[in-house]
């Protein structure tokens, strides 16, 4: 045994010290790369289902045969905190959708029913609603009113509230409660210098429109304006430009009237012309009476538009005269309209102004004392 130890020894003090070091490193080395493989790896073998569904979410082929990107048309809806070069304030208020978690046996059906809706929701075109408003008693009626309706209309829906001068808590804290997604403008122009600020307040909409480049169909809907829900699905499959008959209520049914076109299918052939003054005027359709592509505003190309120069309202031009100067801009004639509702005979917009005797409103729509009489109880 002592001579057995003693000639190992020898032979281990014969070997190279050197080697022995590159052949421990190489072998650590073979062991690192190894686990590090193994690793990498992992997270391949572990994906579950729904992150492979998930990816099929982001794009999606629409009815048309186009490639339109979920995450294009979201950021267009919902994103405006990284937008920069704005000079009015925006405020944006999604809305958010709740969806119920079922038990381990209904996810492969509660996974393809989400899928579904994505598929929908992207097929679906963009509806931007421009309202111009203003603070006067009613407003908070107004305002409520046409958020009810808009709330019934299928997204993607984006509502253009527009106000002069600055944003006012009370509208804001309207829209907040609303539930429909939104944007809340300001118009910076002098009140003193205007004789009808709603044109300027759409035109602060379609700057905005043409700035981002949203893709949808825009309405100017004024927020004393009433609606049938119908009318917004129709809306989504207007190609260029479209219109309806637009019922206008007075109080007096001697002055109630309707205007807007005459159809034959979808092909528009005439107008309704209910006042003699207003017969001069091009097109005889109410600024609430018709819906057209927003990337008229910003393609022109895609158009064929005969000049680059903005689409915008005229504050210049006659009372009664600024829905067909605008139309002008957007067609050329009848033959590039769409007549909406059943050969346009069907109304779904009624316009009624409601007045209030009362010029004062609590501030913030809050009231302090909200009892006339206070009585003790026994």
């Amino acid at each position: 045994m002592v001579f057995f130890h003693q000639n190992l020894r020898d032979h281990w003090r014969g070997q190279n010290p050197k080697g022995q070091v590159w052949k421990r490193a190489l072998f650590h080395f073979l062991v690192s790369f190894v686990i590090g493989v193994f690793i990498g790896l992992t997270p391949f073998f572990s994906m579950n289902p729904m992150s492979k569904h998930q990816a099929f979410s982001f794009e999606v082929l629409s009815t048309d045969g186009h490639v339109d990107k979920q995450e294009d048309m979201t950021r267009n809806a919902t994103t405006i905190a990284e937008m920069g070069g704005l000079e009015n304030s925006t405020t944006l208020e999604p809305k958010v959708k709740e969806q119920e978690s079922g038990d381990a046996n209904s996810n492969g059906t509660s996974i393809s029913l989400s899928l579904f809706e994505d598929v929908n929701l992207v097929s679906r075109k963009l509806l931007i609603i421009v309202t111009p408003t203003h603070a006067r008693p009613l407003q908070a009626y107004y305002l409520s009113r046409l958020a009810h309706t808009l709330r019934l209309v299928q997204p993607p829906l984006l509502w253009i509230v527009v106000e002069m001068t600055l944003q006012s808590d009370q509208t804001a804290d309207i829209l907040r409660r609303t539930g429909v997604m939104y944007r809340h403008l300001v118009c910076k122009k002098n009140l003193t210098d205007i004789k009808d600020r709603s044109v300027h307040q759409r035109n602060v909409a379609l700057s905005h429109i043409e700035t981002h480049h949203l893709d949808g169909i825009v309405h100017f809907a004024d927020d004393y304006n009433t609606y049938s829900a119908d009318l917004f699905e129709q809306m989504r499959q207007i190609r260029r430009f479209g219109t309806w008959t637009v019922a206008k209520l007075t109080g007096n049914k001697n002055k109630d009237f309707v205007e807007g076109p005459i159809c034959n299918g979808t092909q528009v052939i005439g107008w309704h012309v209910n006042d003699s003054n207003m017969r001069f005027r091009r097109f005889h359709a109410d600024m609430s009476g018709f819906a057209f592509n927003s990337s008229i505003i910003w393609d022109p190309k895609q158009w064929h538009r005969p000049t680059p120069e903005p689409i915008r309202q005229l504050d210049t031009v006659r009372d009664g005269f600024q829905a067909s100067s605008f139309i002008e801009q957007v067609v050329e004639d009848e033959s590039q309209m769409e007549g909406l509702l059943e050969d346009c005979s069907r109304v779904m917009v009624w316009l009624l102004q409601l007045q209030s005797s009362n010029s004062l409103y609590p501030p913030k729509w809050f009231l302090e004392d909200n009892l006339d009489v206070i009585t003790q109880t026994a």
